[in-house]
């Protein structure tokens, strides 16, 4: 029987949902997510649950809050000048609160994500760049398919 092992390839199905059961990821009924454990496709939290499981496995993983993303964190949170949006982007775009916008990394080689929380009437905008499940407590249900 093959076990999971940090760096292992695997085939599987998994869900991401919040305690209340509302999905954030699902792949059961569709094709099923094929990823390198330790390649950064999931948490490190979410990784080491699935350590040690057996080809075949269907189990469900609670993770308090925080565990799997992360506390929030405050000093996340940024007012964005309109001045620097318009530099960035469409001058004439119209943020909205939910709205998850894109930024350059500095080297411009990547990007990251910001979600709109508040849009003064001056045009800045406070972007929260912690990750959207950051501080919550997380359900990870698994069906390990396949191991190599």
């Amino acid at each position: 029987m093959t076990l999971v092992e940090s760096g292992s390839f695997l085939t599987l199905h998994y869900r991401l949902s919040n305690l209340q059961g509302q999905d954030i990821v699902n792949t059961f009924g569709s094709q099923p997510a094929t990823l390198s454990l330790g390649s950064g496709e999931l948490s490190p939290a979410l990784e080491e649950c699935l350590i040690g499981l057996a080809e075949g496995t269907h189990t469900t993983f609670e993770l308090p809050a925080g565990a799997a993303f992360g506390e929030h964190q405050a000093d996340m949170m940024q007012w964005v000048a309109r001045k620097l949006l318009n530099e960035l982007g469409d001058p004439h775009e119209h943020y909205q609160v939910g709205d998850v916008v894109q930024f350059p990394t500095p080297d411009g080689l990547g990007t990251y994500a910001g979600a709109v929380r508040e849009v003064r009437a001056d045009g800045a905008v406070l972007f929260d760049f912690n990750h959207p499940l950051a501080g919550q407590a997380v359900r990870f249900e698994v069906q390990v398919i396949g191991v190599l």
